[in-house]
């Protein structure tokens, strides 16, 4: 195997796995190449892609499912979780932008991690931090619906 071989194979495990109410699979990167990886290689063109807006993050990835779209609050959900994976973790309620993956794009000659979106809306959520999942895979949690969260409409 050589290098280049072996480094796609290492950033293939820094990506972090979510699994949402309803069985949905989201995907963070945790480096600006995973970022760009996530976005401009794994992403679907259906798929849902998140990042908060105005400040550093990971890009976050709503695999989207044949036949199904999925409810505001499992957008919600996973804006969540880019508003948790950025330098806003700690803020109250935070914007961040949400579109299809069809309309994210790499400027030519721009610096890994750096995208242009068109079509975004905007959510704003609270930073979620996610619950593991038993076992000790730190790769993979699954984020289940709080009781006491606020929810917005």
């Amino acid at each position: 195997m050589d290098a280049r071989n072996s480094r796609k194979s290492d950033q293939r495990t820094r990506l972090i796995h979510y699994t949402l109410p309803g069985g949905w699979q989201v995907l963070a990167g945790r480096t600006d190449a995973d970022n760009d990886r996530l976005s401009l290689d794994i992403a679907r063109p259906d798929d849902w892609w998140f990042h908060v807006r105005g400040m550093p993050g990971s890009h976050v990835l709503l695999q989207a499912r044949a036949g199904e779209h999925p409810d505001r609050a499992t957008l919600k959900r996973a804006a969540a979780i880019a508003a948790y994976h950025s330098k806003a973790r700690t803020a109250g309620l935070v914007a961040v932008s949400c579109t299809r993956a069809r309309f994210v794009t790499k400027p030519r000659g721009a610096k890994p991690g750096t995208v242009e979106i068109r079509k975004e809306e905007i959510l704003k959520v609270r930073p979620e931090q996610p619950e593991p999942t038993a076992g000790d895979n730190t790769d993979s949690v699954s984020l289940a619906p709080a009781a006491d969260r606020e929810e917005l409409p």
